[in-house]
């Protein structure tokens, strides 16, 4: 995209902020590298929707992928949350690591109201906003204004405007910026392929940082839903912060470059790699999860007239692999003593296991299940 210009600096009072060009424009892919990216990036990302397709109940190994991308996204911004301890009950988690366990749940949860939203309302600023209300509530970054654009200069990197790495618009410069980003994402007159637009949107989005907080979060998030909004993908089942952490340096370094050179070519081309990448990894996620619930059903026949009770605690744990025998008992809706029995049956026949050191309430986990998304 040899037309591409970034933006310019722009002098405010003490300090240079970027302002970047605006986007609602048509574009001319030059680079063949990234049209065999492109080509590719399609094939692996058809493979994963067609994958998911097949897979029953996806709706419940769709809630760990989620749980995925949002322990992955978060790690990106500094929390330190595995994703055995993304699925803990709230009741585990120890004070030291309560705000990141929430931050992380407030994820889960944005994704999943966004999904809901989009049968009835499009991409918007509306909508994003609607999303950061949810990500920043009751968490670190809530008293920063949850779901409003900001009105105050922000920055990244440093310790303020005077030695920021980078400095984002003016507040005063957002409203047209955003209207001009939304205008460019529904813009059907731009004959450019979706992954690219997506690839742009997201360079955008974060060299606007418009919200004081949970600019990143937000960026990562909208782009699964981008994809079932242009029904390439019906479900979230791309966790493609996987990529980014995994690539943390390149992933800033290459936003940078599109600004200091004008070179938007190489994000696109580690944007369409990252696609590549992930949805490679969440096909194959899928095959083991299939892979997994085969052997398990050969393990559960052997529980003879329990065997339908466990099927319906395994469907149970495909969304929360880790309970307690109380959980697992009101899942159930039978005795209490039927559902102990039950669970150590599964226990000893390798299905469950004892979840260690998580206080005086014994705990136990689909291990094998949940050691397929770490």
């Amino acid at each position: 995209m040899n037309n591409f210009k970034a933006g310019i600096y722009k002098q405010q009072l003490e300090y240079k902020s970027f302002l970047p060009s605006q986007i609602n424009r048509q574009f001319e892919i030059t680079d063949k590298e990234i049209l065999l990216l492109l080509e590719q990036a399609s094939s692996y990302l058809g493979r994963l929707e067609a994958y998911s397709q097949l897979v029953p109940d996806i709706d419940l190994f769709i809630k760990m992928h989620i749980y995925k991308e949002a322990t992955l996204s978060s790690k990106i911004e500094g929390t330190q949350t595995t994703m055995d301890e993304a699925v803990i009950p709230e009741e585990l988690v120890i004070p030291e690591n309560k705000d990141d366990w929430s931050e992380i749940q407030n994820y889960t949860k944005a994704i999943n109201f966004a999904k809901e939203q989009l049968e009835h309302l499009p991409v918007s600023t509306r909508l994003i906003t609607n999303i950061h209300a949810i990500l920043l509530q009751g968490v670190r970054g809530e008293h920063k204004n949850p779901g409003e654009i900001r009105r105050s200069q922000n920055w990244i990197g440093g310790s303020s405007l005077k030695d920021a790495f980078f400095i984002p618009p003016h507040f005063e410069d957002l409203p047209d910026l955003l209207s001009d980003l939304e205008a460019f994402w529904h813009n059907k007159n731009i004959q450019i392929p979706i992954l690219v637009k997506i690839a742009i949107f997201h360079y955008q989005f974060e060299t606007l940082h418009p919200f004081c907080d949970g600019n990143g979060r937000i960026g990562r998030l909208l782009i699964p839903l981008m994809l079932i909004s242009e029904n390439i993908l019906s479900l979230p089942s791309l966790y493609i912060s996987s990529f980014f952490e995994k690539h943390k340096g390149s992933y800033y370094d290459s936003l940078t470059v599109v600004r200091a050179s004008n070179n938007i070519d190489q994000w696109i081309k580690f944007f369409l790699s990252g696609v590549i990448d992930t949805a490679k990894n969440g096909t194959t996620t899928l095959k083991n999860v299939v892979e997994f619930k085969k052997n398990l059903d050969h393990k559960i026949i052997s529980l003879g007239a329990r065997a339908k009770l466990a099927e319906e605690l395994i469907k149970v744990m495909f969304g929360t692999p880790i309970i307690n025998t109380h959980f697992a008992n009101e899942s159930l809706n039978v005795s209490y003593g039927k559902t102990s029995r039950l669970i150590k049956e599964m226990i000893s026949l390798g299905i469950l296991k004892d979840k260690k050191g998580l206080g005086r309430v014994q705990y136990f986990e689909l291990d094998g299940y949940l050691n397929l998304f770490k």
